[in-house]
């Protein structure tokens, strides 16, 4: 009998009880750190498979990846998007400061 497991609830990254309910919706805009956090968190728990979350929220496999890493080298800070922009020279960037 082959039978799936998943995992009905996790932490989520503040710490308090997350279930699929909790997840945001499909259709966000938004990707705030703590909804990245979220779906890591969740497919980690096993309540989504990662190809689930590909599927519903549009996301590439790089870029989960890259929330995977950042999320596992940074926690929840290591998913800002300001976080990335202190690492990020003005000139590397192509920019100035004049």
């Amino acid at each position: 009998m082959n039978t799936l497991l998943f995992r009905a609830w996790t932490r989520g990254p503040y710490g308090d009880v997350m279930t699929l309910a909790d997840l945001p919706p499909p259709d966000i805009k938004r990707w705030v750190a703590s909804r990245k956090a979220q779906i890591v968190l969740a497919v980690r728990a096993g309540m989504i498979s990662r190809d689930e979350a590909l599927a519903r929220y549009n996301l590439s496999s790089e870029e989960f990846s890259d929330w995977e890493r950042r999320f596992q080298r940074g926690g929840l800070h290591g998913l800002k998007v300001t976080r990335l922009r202190q690492y990020v020279s003005p000139w590397r960037a192509g920019r100035s400061l004049g």
